[in-house]
C-alpha cells in the first residue's frame, strides 16, 4: 500500500470482514483483535484479494514485501539524511538482518537482485517526476542521489532503451510501483 486510498480500501475490506484495524501502514495491519478466527481470516483474504491487495502469511513471502518497502520507502520519500545513505545500510538497519541474508532471498524469490529492484524504482519515480514537470532533470538527478544528470540519464536509457527527455516528450506511461520488478520494462521505440 503506498496510498491513503489503498489505506482506506484495506480498512474497508477489513471492517467488511469483521475486523477492527487500528495502524495501517505500508505492508503491515494492525488489528484490535488478540485472534482471529479461521473464518475471519478467510473473508479478510477474499475481500483483500478480490481489490487487488493480497495477504501474506509465510514469513518469507513478509520478508519480501518488507524489502520492497524499504526501497520504495528510501527512494519515494527520501530526505537530505537519505542521500548518504547506503541501500544496503538502509535494508540491513530497517529490517534488522544481515544484507547478504535478504538479498539472497530476495534474488530467489524475485528472480532479480535488490539492486536492479532499486534501480527500477528509481527510474519509475523519475518518470513520475518527469510527468509533473515541476522539476528539471538536474534536480531530479539531485533528488534522487545521482551523482549527475548523465549518470541519471544512462541509467534511465540502459534500463527504458529511450533517454529522459524522449521519454518525457513522448508522454510514456508509468507501472504502479507494486508491479516494478515483476517484468521487464517498458520500452519505447
Amino acid at each position: 500500500m503506498v496510498c491513503d486510498r489503498c489505506i482506506m480500501v484495506v480498512k474497508n475490506q477489513l471492517e467488511e470482514a469483521g475486523l477492527n484495524p487500528t495502524s495501517i501502514e505500508l505492508g503491515v495491519i494492525e488489528l484490535a483483535e488478540d485472534e482471529v478466527s479461521p473464518e475471519q481470516h478467510e473473508q479478510a483474504k477474499l475481500k483483500l484479494e478480490s481489490v487487488g491487495f493480497e495477504l501474506l502469511e509465510d514469513r518469507k513471502s513478509q520478508t519480501i514485501e518488507a524489502i520492497k518497502t524499504a526501497v520504495i520507502e528510501l527512494i519515494h520519500r527520501r530526505n537530505d539524511d537519505d542521500i548518504k545513505l547506503k541501500l544496503s545500510d538502509h535494508i540491513a538497519s530497517t529490517l534488522r538482518y544481515d544484507y547478504n541474508y535478504l538479498s539472497s532471498q530476495f534474488s530467489e524469490a524475485e528472480g532479480i537482485t535488490i539492486e536492479q529492484y532499486a534501480i527500477q524504482q528509481r527510474i519509475e519515480r523519475v518518470k513520475e517526476l518527469l510527468a509533473y514537470g515541476e522539476l528539471s532533470l538536474k534536480e531530479i538527478a539531485y533528488d534522487l542521489g545521482y551523482s549527475s544528470v548523465a549518470a541519471l540519464s544512462g541509467q534511465f536509457k540502459k534500463v527504458m532503451q529511450i533517454t529522459p527527455s524522449a521519454w518525457k516528450a513522448g508522454n510514456s506511461t508509468r507501472k504502479p510501483l507494486d508491479k516494478v520488478g515483476k517484468d521487464k520494462p517498458t520500452r519505447q521505440s
